[in-house]
């Protein structure tokens, strides 16, 4: 591999790389459709359905920043063991030791890049939907206009024209409101090229990380110099251990009365708990609203499906006239002739089999079943391709 670093961990492959960056999309899309099936019962819930990009941007903001802190890695990456690590690509020089390696060496995280890592996590996701919520909004309101027409413009004159003090604050919001409907059109204008630029650079540096021709993923790995390895066995032991001195340095500085630190202590205990259990816990939640998901859609597809009834059983076989040719015992027999059927034929109206030759005479003599004496004709014939 190019990437290798001796001691330092390994460079992950494509896949583990793609399942850690679809797996914050994969628990929104969890958490989003569960709190969806619980506002049914509860709509109090509704209130965080309409901020869902500010509820899920501050849960992962709280889980990223504590990953950064204690693992230097992101949420997703430290689930599946791997870490990041500040690549210092030195140039080679001709009287260069021997044992120099790739010249590509690995070491933790700095303060700053935990900070960008954050934004580019967290902050950089959340203005995207936003944009992305604006530019939907903007086509929705043009293709409405184009169908009904803009019937806003006229308010918004009569209300810049009158007078008064009214007047004043009517103008400042005619002038906010089309400010607002500026940016909006600018948006419209901006979003799909920056999002067909984001969506190019990110199939770029994927394709480049698949063929190993870089060690980064993603453009904000890249701009941030991180390189992301996995973790060694050192490394995940000495985890715990981290993040024991840096909760203890946190209760060292905690500072007031007795009572005051007693109750810092038990935030912080309960803090650590709700953390030291979020990867858990969230994976734990995506699987049983997986299974609510699945429970929910089946019982959805029991009560929309068509009640099955059982077939309605045959009608009764007709009954043969007193006039009427009796029945032969051998069923392969023809009424009409006593001799067994040619081309058999029945008639629709009752049922009966006979020769194609004898029925289609005596229907057109006498316009009737030989057997029921019902009324039929010759165009009540059928043939039979296969007779009992």
């Amino acid at each position: 591999m190019l990437f290798q670093v001796g001691g330092q961990g390994t460079r992950p492959t494509f896949f583990e790389m793609a399942a850690a960056q679809q797996l914050p999309a994969s628990l929104r899309a969890a958490l989003t459709y569960s709190i969806g099936v619980l506002a049914l019962r509860r709509p109090f819930l509704h209130k965080v359905l309409d901020h869902e990009d500010e509820f899920f941007s501050l849960l992962m903001l709280v889980l990223e920043t504590h990953s950064l802190r204690t693992t230097d890695a992101s949420f997703s990456e430290s689930l599946y063991g791997l870490r990041r690590r500040t690549a210092n690509i030195r140039v080679k020089k001709e009287d260069a030791r021997p044992n120099s390696g790739d010249g590509i060496q690995h070491s933790g995280l700095e303060k700053h890049q935990r900070i960008l890592s954050v934004v580019f996590l967290v902050v950089l996701p959340y203005f995207k939907s936003k944009l992305y919520s604006i530019y939907n909004k903007e086509r929705e309101a043009r293709l409405q206009a184009s169908l009904w027409g803009n019937g806003d413009e006229t308010v918004e004159d009569a209300e810049y024209f009158s007078g008064g003090e009214a007047s004043l604050v009517s103008r400042e919001t005619t002038i906010r409101a089309r400010l607002m409907k500026k940016i909006q059109k600018i948006m419209f204008v901006c979003y799909p090229w920056l999002h067909a630029s984001n969506e190019g650079m990110s199939f770029a540096y994927q394709l480049l990380y698949l063929l190993d021709a870089t060690g980064f993923y993603s453009l904000g790995l890249h701009a941030l110099g991180i390189h992301v390895c996995r973790a060694t066995g050192q490394e995940l032991m000495d985890t715990t251990s981290r993040i024991s001195k840096i909760r203890s340095n946190e209760r060292e500085r905690l500072h007031g009365p007795p009572w005051l630190k007693a109750l810092q202590g038990a935030l912080l205990s309960c803090a650590y708990t709700m953390l030291d259990y979020a990867q858990t816990g969230l994976i734990a939640a995506v699987f049983i609203f997986k299974m609510m998901e699945w429970w929910y859609q089946s019982a959805e597809e029991r009560m929309s499906a068509p009640t099955v009834y059982p077939p309605p059983p045959p009608p009764p076989a007709p009954k043969v006239a007193k006039e009427g040719i009796p029945l032969p015992l051998d069923r392969t027999i023809c009424p009409l002739c006593s001799q067994k059927r040619a081309n058999p034929s029945v008639v629709t109206i009752s049922g009966f089999v006979f020769c194609y030759a004898c029925i289609f005479k005596y229907l057109s003599q006498y316009n009737r079943c030989p057997v029921t004496l019902m009324p039929a004709n010759v165009d009540q014939i059928r043939r039979l391709f296969h007779d009992m």
